[in-house]
């Protein structure tokens, strides 16, 4: 009988005390298999999804909030800034220096998913991640010239059913937690988007021209009469069947602009420009999710970690109290195995190995727990943000998590072995019933 064996027959003859000690490495390690995929996952998928463009042009304020409600539809926008800024990436003193910008326009919501308004090259020409483009799963992208056509997220379409040829009212205001206004004019659903990981799953794309003629999004110029007159005449030649004008310059605004710049030279040159001005600010969104995770989410990490390391140590310390607790029942065994011929390096290697057993039986069963409950939790992050994890979704420090236990154990079973190894066997067989 081998002794990998012989150490599985006496973990079979405790079987209450093996599978709660199992149970709670499987605890332990099903935490940190949880904090690492996680983790990695939504950092993985927040620098992807800030990927794609090199800038976002927005109202002066914080560069995280421009970044986190342009990019991850979470967070308040700022302000707006004059259409008359993003014409100076389109004509001005930033053309040369930007392969293009597009309009990005905040302030409604479809049953609380964001409605963003924007032109088509956001999917025809950006990119969502390095070398991706966006793709249909049914229908195709909206027409420049067809002010009241929408493109809807994957996850969006899911949630509320939307389809191709459907249309929906967006709702003013952000979210369904604010005091709603009234719904605006239909737009027509042309095409859902293939899913994409990234935030933009959960929004709703329209043609920013039918979204700037949508009541109250013109800027007021002398008076409200102005744009409410403008916004009128829209609704109007809306409903007529016909196609209204689109709004004049000097009441056009945007939240904020995507920016492709030429290269990354020129990028950090319109950075250093935008951000010297009095209009708006630049933000990078590469590096602001990497300051994002490297000062507070990283922060959070490590104390989750030490935490779920922790009790991974208080499991191979059970396992050592299990086994050295039941070295007083066993010892007859191990006077008998000595009587048979075996070594005291023997006995000490079988009680090595039977802590070892437990704790690769509790880390392989922690493993498979950690994956369950990030499939389970999946969906809710989704929902929340956009980014899915995927229950076979693997981090590489999971490689080195069963060999790490290999040794915790071996530490955790050393004293409870050099116990066996110092039994004495007649004292051991006079002592027996």
């Amino acid at each position: 009988m081998s002794l990998w064996k012989i150490a599985w027959r006496t973990v079979e003859q405790r079987p209450l005390a093996s599978i709660l000690t199992g149970f709670s490495m499987a605890l332990g390690v099903a935490l940190v298999v949880s904090v690492l995929v996680i983790h990695g996952a939504v950092r993985d998928s927040f620098q992807r999804a800030a990927q794609g463009y090199h800038l976002i042009v927005g109202a002066k304020g914080g560069r995280l909030q421009l970044v986190m409600n342009t990019v991850f539809h979470l967070s308040q926008p700022i302000e707006n800034i004059p259409w008359s800024y993003y014409k100076e990436f389109t004509e001005g003193k930033f053309k040369p220096y930007t392969a293009l910008a597009v309009p990005y326009c905040l302030g409604d919501n479809y049953k609380g998913f964001r409605v963003v308004g924007t032109t088509p090259a956001m999917f025809d020409q950006l990119e969502y991640a390095p070398g991706e483009k966006y793709r249909f799963s049914s229908g195709e992208n909206f027409k420049e010239d067809q002010f009241f056509e929408a493109v809807v997220g994957s996850l969006v379409a899911r949630k509320t059913g939307l389809r191709v040829g459907d249309t929906f009212k967006p709702t003013h205001g952000i979210s369904t937690d604010e005091k709603q206004g009234k719904e605006h004019d239909p737009f027509k659903v042309v095409g859902i988007l293939a899913p994409t990981g990234t935030p933009n799953d959960r929004a709703v794309f329209v043609n920013l021209e039918g979204f700037l003629l949508l009541e109250g999004h013109a800027k007021p110029v002398e008076g409200e009469d102005a744009a409410a007159a403008t916004a009128e005449a829209a609704h109007h030649a809306y409903n007529d069947g016909g196609q209204p004008a689109p709004l004049p310059e000097n009441q056009r605004e945007v939240t904020s602009i995507l920016v492709l710049a030429t290269n990354d030279i020129t990028s950090q040159a319109i950075f250093q420009a935008v951000n010297e001005g009095n209009v708006a600010q630049a933000a990078a969104p590469a590096r602001e999710v990497l300051t994002l995770f490297e000062g507070i989410v990283g922060f959070v990490q490590v104390v989750l970690l030490a935490l779920t390391v922790l009790i991974i140590v208080v499991a191979g310390i059970g396992i050592m109290v299990s086994i050295y607790n039941s070295m007083s029942e066993r010892r007859h065994d191990i006077a008998v195995m000595r009587a048979l011929g075996a070594r005291r390096s023997t006995v000490m290697i079988v009680t090595l190995l039977e802590s070892v057993l437990l704790s690769l039986l509790g880390g392989v069963a922690g493993v498979l727990l950690g994956h369950g409950l990030i499939g389970v939790l999946d969906p809710v992050l989704v929902a929340q943000t956009g980014v899915s994890i995927g229950f076979l979704k693997f981090s590489p420090i999971e490689l080195v998590l069963i060999p790490g236990l290999v040794v915790l154990a071996s530490l955790a079973g050393f004293l409870p072995a050099l116990s066996a190894y110092r039994t004495d066997v007649a004292k051991a067989l006079n002592a027996s019933p």
